[in-house]
């Protein structure tokens, strides 16, 4: 009996070896570089995304999976979701409001750049790689959650020479719904623009969900210790959030079924 039983230990301590995310993570003041470094609101990172947004509304106006794709891996957008999921987790809240002021300033930047493209683009009709960024479902939840799981553990990791980041980025796709609400506006699209809207808003708070869950299980350092009351507040927002962001994608699924 007492073989079985430590075979049963055995068989739990490898299980809990595989899955745990302290075993080759790196140290909290080389992640805390890393995604702070990710999230910079600098003049090259602008300069990149413009192009960025460019090429995806190039590769959406004319349906190039293949240029869309690239667009993607180009973006520097996710890394800004990430510094602010840091800076909610180590309740540094003057970070967290200056990366989210940042991401807002891209998502502005990313727009803008879009409609003047859509504006000038001789190609008005939307084309399949457009309309298909206008009707989120409750997948998309799904992709950008577990997406956003694997971006945080890849960038946490001792080992920064993975492939994780890239993949993430295609999977979930957070510039053709921005460039999507661009040609909406330049076209006078709204109901493209509110599922395309949608559709961004759903992937990036998801990621940011994901990022900030990773996070706290990591046990990133805290700038001060949250009281009862504020943990409680803090918690029942992220929950109430959570649910008013994900009920349109939860009918849309429905509706499909």
């Amino acid at each position: 009996m007492s073989v079985n039983n430590d075979q049963n230990e055995t068989i739990k301590e490898k299980i809990r070896k595989a899955f745990s995310l302290s075993e080759d993570s790196a140290s909290h003041e080389e992640i805390r570089t890393r995604l702070l470094d990710g999230g910079k609101i600098t003049g090259t990172n602008m300069c990149v995304l413009v192009c960025a947004m460019v090429i995806a509304s190039v590769g959406l106006n004319m349906s190039s999976t293949a240029v869309i794709i690239g667009a993607m891996l180009i973006s520097p957008i996710m890394g800004s979701i990430l510094a602010s999921a840091y800076g909610n987790v180590s309740a540094d809240y003057p970070l967290f409001t200056n990366h989210m002021i940042g991401f807002g300033m891209q998502i502005a930047i990313s727009v803008i750049a879009a409609s003047i493209y859509f504006f000038l683009s001789p190609v008005k009709e939307p084309t399949v790689e457009l309309l298909a960024r206008t009707s989120p479902s409750f997948f998309d939840v799904l992709i950008a959650f577990f997406g956003g799981i694997a971006g945080i553990i890849g960038q946490t990791r001792l080992d920064k020479t993975n492939t994780v980041i890239p993949g993430v980025a295609i999977a979930t796709a957070l510039m053709p719904p921005l460039c999507t609400c661009g040609y909406s506006i330049a076209n006078g699209r709204l109901d493209m623009l509110l599922g395309a809207g949608y559709l961004f808003i759903l992937n990036a708070y998801f990621i940011f969900l994901a990022a900030s869950m990773i996070l706290a299980i990591l046990k990133i350092p805290k700038t001060r210790e949250l009281t009862e009351k504020e943990w409680k507040r803090h918690r029942f927002r992220m929950v109430r959030n959570t649910i008013i962001i994900a009920i349109p994608s939860i009918i849309a699924v429905y509706s499909m079924i």
